[in-house]
């Protein structure tokens, strides 16, 4: 029987969070990026100008549109604009060539397309048949001031608000349809949990708004009404220094960020101890317990959290500041809100400290794949999701992740799926046979190995192959080391065993 919501039902969407809180303080600074600053009443301006120019293309009602560019306070302006009109954006990493944001644009159907100026040079010499229009967001600073008053649509609380995408087990991307209710709610857990996303907090934003994380932790602060600092790269001297200097509470970061802040010259690191910091959020990729300490050491003891999650299903699990030195290569307790369970190749519950297949049900959870009907119901078991990681829990209920069940590579704070280098590298002539896995790494958590059977008695250097690669995959993909292999080890129906070639790197 269907119930019927109240007059006074209001759907929890980002777009209507971010409207209200442009009304409390309009003349308070939301965003600041280098040298610019955006108050929120300018905030709310914007979002209404930029939604006006995306309404004048009539594109249809909910089809999707694509951002393709680097941190930039106009990148927010146009997700909230597109939020607001109901229109899904798929955020694409700028990073990636030309052949790859075209495939990801062309899978989304992405009717406009917002660029920055490097990225609208690319796409000219590579049109998208499917977009009626590419927008070079460096034209937008002086967008007409028209739309204030639009008579905006209501967006349904499950409706889709971005389609991040990330590889799957093919080496195809992927678009994770992320609704309105799931990250509005994410904002609310996070603000519980971390306790530095109140209006009169100061964040830090250094990860890529392509990225789940970096979209979440960039959004965050001005939906509490506080104060967001944004940087378009990764400078650790000025990270360092805007931390102290702006009286920054709050930052998130990924491991590889750490160890680059921490290996600024002496004297900086003493000038810059983060003296007004609350909170420091690490997640992407597994924080060594050495960089653990070397954290808490520089910053103090009760500021760290490092949380796991995923892109389809939101931050799932966080380990507080009391619990980072005792809890080891720990990813902690379950997010507010948030059931986790484990279970054995037997689909039975697993006993402490038994290693099993990660499942989690939570208001957090994505709404499917784009496109992908057979995936996402891969993904989902009733109301659990799984993404293929495994997991064992101690007695005290905390959570440790062992391995990933899909063969996923993170370096830098980046999911990398093996599959898509691998079926570049076969486009060699000289290659027969590859298999790719992640190399254990200080700095980047892994990097790129490449295990190649070749074509006669050939071998290739490493700038070899990367010369090979270059333009077909982005920088990060590339491999860094490369192992000759008479045979790849398979098992009896032809599957390659990777958990042998990673037992050759123990």
């Amino acid at each position: 029987m269907s119930i019927e919501a109240p007059s006074t039902f209001k759907h929890t969407t980002i777009s209507e969070g971010i409207r209200s809180v442009c009304s409390e303080n309009p003349s308070k600074v939301a965003y600041k990026h280098g040298q610019k600053t955006r108050t929120y009443r300018e905030l709310s301006t914007r979002m209404n100008s930029i939604a006006s120019l995306i309404g004048s293309f009539e594109i249809p009602q909910d089809s999707n549109i694509a951002i393709v560019a680097s941190n930039s306070i106009e990148y927010m302006e146009i997700v909230l604009a597109a939020a607001q009109l109901g229109h899904p954006i798929a955020t694409v990493n700028p990073k990636l060539t030309a052949i790859e944001i075209v495939s990801i644009c062309k899978d989304a159907e992405s009717k406009l397309i917002f660029a920055d100026e490097r990225v609208c040079s690319l796409l000219e010499e590579n049109p998208i048949q499917c977009a009626q229009a590419i927008i070079c967001i460096d034209e937008l600073e002086e967008i007409d001031r028209a739309g204030q008053s639009l008579n905006l649509p209501t967006i349904h609380e499950s409706k889709t608000f971005t389609i991040p995408y990330t590889s799957g087990t093919t080496g195809k991307p992927k678009g994770v349809l992320v609704p309105h209710r799931s990250r509005s709610l994410t904002l609310y857990g996070m603000a519980e949990e971390y306790g530095c996303f109140s209006s009169d907090d100061r964040f830090l934003s250094i990860a890529p708004m392509c990225h789940g994380a970096g979209m979440i932790f960039s959004l965050a602060p001005i939906f509490f009404g506080g104060y967001a600092e944004l940087m378009d790269s990764f400078d650790p001297e000025l990270v360092m220094k805007t931390l102290e200097e702006g009286e920054i509470t709050g930052f998130f970061g990924v491991p590889t960020h750490f160890y680059g802040m921490l290996d600024v010259d002496r004297s900086t690191l003493e000038a810059c101890p983060g003296s007004s910091l609350k909170t420091i959020i690490s997640n992407a990729s597994a924080l060594p317990q050495s960089l653990k300490e070397k954290i808490v050491g520089h910053f103090g003891e009760g500021l760290l959290y490092e949380c796991y999650g995923s892109t389809e299903g939101g931050i799932i699990s966080n380990l507080r500041p009391d619990d980072q030195l005792r809890k080891k290569q720990c990813v902690g307790e379950p997010f507010p809100y948030t059931e986790i369970k484990l279970l054995n190749d037997d689909g039975e519950e697993c006993a402490a400290d038994e290693v099993g297949e990660v499942f989690t049900a939570s208001p957090y959870i994505f709404n499917g794949y784009w496109r992908k009907e057979k995936e996402t119901d891969a993904a989902f078991d009733g109301k659990w999701l799984t993404v293929g990681d495994l997991a064992k829990k101690d007695a005290d209920g905390f959570l440790y992740i062992v391995d990933r069940k899909k063969d996923m590579i993170i370096s830098g704070g980046i999911n990398i799926y093996p599959r898509e280098i691998e079926e570049v590298l076969l486009e060699h002539p000289e290659i027969n046979e590859v298999a790719v896995i992640g190399h254990p790494d200080d700095k980047w958590g892994e990097i790129i190995k490449a295990f190649i059977v070749y074509e006669g008695q050939g071998i290739l250097s490493v700038d070899d192959v990367q010369e090979f690669c270059k333009d077909k995959i982005a920088s990060i993909k590339m491999p860094k080391i490369i192992e000759k292999i008479e045979a790849l080890p398979r098992n009896a129906n032809g599957k390659i065993l990777k958990r042998e070639l990673r037992g050759r790197e123990a």
